[in-house]
């Protein structure tokens, strides 16, 4: 069963993709976002080629936990998923997972451009891994 991992941002949404068994997760690519109902019909391809069962997104708390204006679009935009589609659509605490993208991509010798192309994506690997990894190690 695959699940896709959706980073949301203002600009753009990375996007990850679980191996058949939910075990590891890689990255996928990204979306440009244009206008609401193209994205939903991008996803709802992606949903389609690769025969995506759950889709989680990951949802950008602030620091103390509480609820921002980002984390508040990326809860309508996963409200609006879950009305279309007819798969289960989780959020995700995503803290940090920039950061870590960020840290792996510099680490990995990327020059800025090229890391600005594959942050979101990098990101929603990093989300769909912890939602992966929690699912097996239910402490």
């Amino acid at each position: 069963m695959r699940i896709l991992a959706l980073d949301f941002g203002l600009k753009r949404i990375g996007m990850a993709i679980s191996d058949e068994l939910g075990i590891t997760a890689q990255p996928l690519g990204s979306i440009t976002i244009t206008d609401p109902d193209n994205t939903i019909e991008e996803i709802f391809n992606i949903i389609i080629k690769f025969q995506i069962k759950e889709i989680v997104i990951g949802l950008p708390l602030n620091m103390n936990g509480s609820i921002g204006e980002s984390a508040k679009r990326v809860t309508e935009f996963a409200k609006t998923l879950q009305e279309r589609l007819s798969i289960p659509v989780y959020l995700w605490d995503e803290r940090l997972t920039t950061c870590q993208a960020e840290k792996l991509l510099i680490d990995s010798g990327l020059r800025r451009k090229k890391r600005r192309k594959n942050i979101d994506k990098i990101a929603a690997s990093l989300i769909l891994q912890g939602f992966l990894d929690s699912r097996r190690d239910p402490d």
